[in-house]
């Protein structure tokens, strides 16, 4: 991709909730040339105006129903960061002009299915055109994507190889999922009942690991007392997208965590009968797919989003008993305020390093650079524990 395109970055949705805390985010950054993208000039100008953006900050109209509209706009820029989902229904088009342009893309995307679709169908043009298509920039999946990563090399950095065993665990969580996420789940479970292929990939924890087939996997879906934890443990509802984006990372960085890697993903209530209750309520009672549910455009006050935080245990087990412990903490809610700063500097992270095209995950494609990144903008914390 030749350096002497006009931006570094587009934020394609740029007038809906999630795209407009991005562009408020990209607007302090001093040397970024970025732009905003959208089906309205008139919206994306309020929008320009509502954050506090410069007032020449250009705008570029796009729509997911113009083919053309999109291949011009990708080819004005190294980036496309999108937020304009659910993919399944508005990022096919978006996908394939950026893979035909050689144009790096990142989105928010936790719909298995598609990404599978656009792995089959994109893989080896990305790699012939040099685009990155870098899927799940934002609470799902980087902080579980990462977590692993670099707990696996504080690992082998320690003990000498990667651990073949290790839990997620969701220690707290405050915040809301945003209506994008919900959106998705929604259209996933309708294109499920269409196609039992869909079914397959989402049921499959190595769907997107590019034919590899590991070991068994635990569910992670009912409760649980971890007595290496010392606390109850029940179903995270992101779980079904991360295990597959580590997965495919193991795979991608040629099973780097080995090809007997064993990961879940759950949420701890706490030690006793009060953590016990709450488990078995949470794994009885849905977070999403309710009449509740926030829609696209909708999300919290700046309030709460900055009042939100995170902190998520990663354990690494051997089979001698030795262990190691990482945690990821977030400084925002995860729907929003979090992801907002994530998906911004995983593209940022992109558009100022090269690297291999292909249909790729934060984790394989920018790794401890992107941790860096996070560490020093986005308000992230790795730290090794015990």
């Amino acid at each position: 991709m030749s350096d002497a395109r006009e931006f570094d970055i587009i934020v394609y949705g740029a007038t809906g909730y999630t795209g407009r805390l991005v562009a408020e985010y990209l607007k302090t950054k001093t040397g970024l040339k970025w732009a905003m993208a959208g089906r309205s000039a008139g919206k994306l100008a309020e929008v320009r105006d509502l954050i506090g953006a410069a007032a020449d900050t250009p705008l570029i109209v796009a729509d997911a129903s113009d083919p053309a509209s999109l291949d011009a706009m990708v080819k004005r820029t190294k980036v496309v960061l999108t937020t304009v989902g659910p993919y399944q229904l508005y990022g096919n088009e978006l996908v394939e002009a950026c893979v035909a342009n050689g144009t790096d893309y990142t989105d928010l995307c936790g719909e298995p299915a598609w990404m599978r679709q656009k792995i089959d169908q994109h893989e080896e043009a990305a790699k012939a055109s040099g685009a990155r298509i870098v899927f799940s920039g934002g609470f799902d999946s980087i902080p579980f994507d990462l977590g692993v990563l670099m707990l696996q090399k504080h690992c082998v950095e320690t003990f000498g190889a990667p651990a073949p065993r290790v839990k997620g665990r969701v220690r707290a969580m405050k915040g809301t999922f945003s209506g994008g996420t919900a959106a998705s789940m929604k259209a996933t479970m309708a294109a499920a009942s269409k196609d039992p292929a869909v079914i397959k990939y989402l049921t499959n924890p190595f769907s997107l690991a590019g034919g590899f087939e590991g070991p068994a996997q635990p569910a992670g879906n009912k409760p649980e007392y971890d007595e290496s934890i010392g606390s109850w443990a029940t179903s995270f509802v992101m779980a079904p997208i991360n295990t597959k984006n580590v997965h495919r990372t193991n795979a991608l960085l040629g099973q780097a965590f080995g090809a007997d890697f064993v990961y879940d993903e759950m949420m701890l209530t706490g030690p006793g009968e009060q953590g016990e209750a709450m488990a078995k309520h949470v794994a009885s009672t849905p977070m999403m797919g309710g009449d509740n549910d926030p829609k696209p455009g909708e999300g919290p006050s700046k309030e709460e989003r900055e009042t939100g935080f995170y902190d998520v245990l990663f354990i690494a087990e051997y089979p001698d008993g030795r262990t190691a412990k990482l945690s990821v903490k977030g400084d925002r809610d995860p729907g929003y305020g979090s992801t907002s700063k994530m998906i911004s500097e995983t593209a940022i992270a992109l558009s100022e390093n090269q690297g291999a095209g292909g249909v790729t995950t934060p984790g394989a494609a920018l790794g401890e650079t992107l941790v860096d990144r996070l560490q020093k903008h986005a308000g992230l914390i790795f730290a090794v524990e015990g």
